[in-house]
């Protein structure tokens, strides 16, 4: 699996021109059909119907999912929608509160911030080195009330730097950034089958 961006015929340009590159060994990616279509729940209701392109390394010939980064492996909800939830956590929400306001099953935002939760050491300390290889003068968020917003700030403030360097990253959420850059697993573990 591999998190490229969110525009399709940018991806299948890049693909079918050989600049993707296989996460194992490094060799070209070639198309290789698509995945099965997918409806994800986007902000305020809406629905994203998501069908994602596969392809396959020239070297190890290992298949490859390129999900758009507005999805989140094995999730159903956008990651504007976790991200979302996940600031609300940060603010000391319960996830009773947040599934209220997202309407969403209570569950669902539960099995998020349990998630999250068990990360957020792993993402605050990936994306404050993110923050200091991508600012000038980095200025590191302040201590939070939790380890869950420590991480979330740090997630905030690297893509803040993101956006300083490169305009275009304005057009990408924080958490659609977020998720592209650690690969996917903001709320996984490396270790963790996708």
């Amino acid at each position: 699996m591999l998190i490229v961006d969110s525009d399709g015929l940018l991806v299948e340009g890049r693909l079918r021109a050989g600049e993707l590159l296989c996460p194992s060994c490094g060799a070209v990616l070639a198309p290789w059909g698509h995945g099965r279509a997918r409806e994800i729940r986007g902000d305020l209701g809406s629905r994203l119907f998501v069908r994602p392109r596969r392809s396959r390394c020239t070297g190890c010939q290992v298949t490859h999912v390129l999900l758009p980064e507005v999805v989140w492996p094995r999730r159903m909800d956008a990651a504007e929608v976790i991200g979302s939830g996940l600031e609300i956590a940060a603010i000391g929400m319960g996830h009773r509160q947040i599934a209220a306001r997202l309407g969403l099953a209570e569950g669902t935002v539960r099995s998020w911030l349990r998630r999250f939760r068990r990360r957020s050491e792993d993402v605050r300390r990936y994306f404050t080195v993110a923050l200091v290889a991508l600012a000038d003068d980095p200025v590191m968020p302040d201590a939070g009330p939790s380890a869950l917003a420590d991480a979330v700030s740090a997630v905030a403030a690297a893509h803040q730097a993101a956006t300083t360097k490169w305009s275009h990253m304005l057009t990408v959420s924080r958490w659609e950034f977020a998720g592209r850059a650690i690969g996917g697993r903001v709320l996984t573990s490396p270790s963790s089958p996708i």
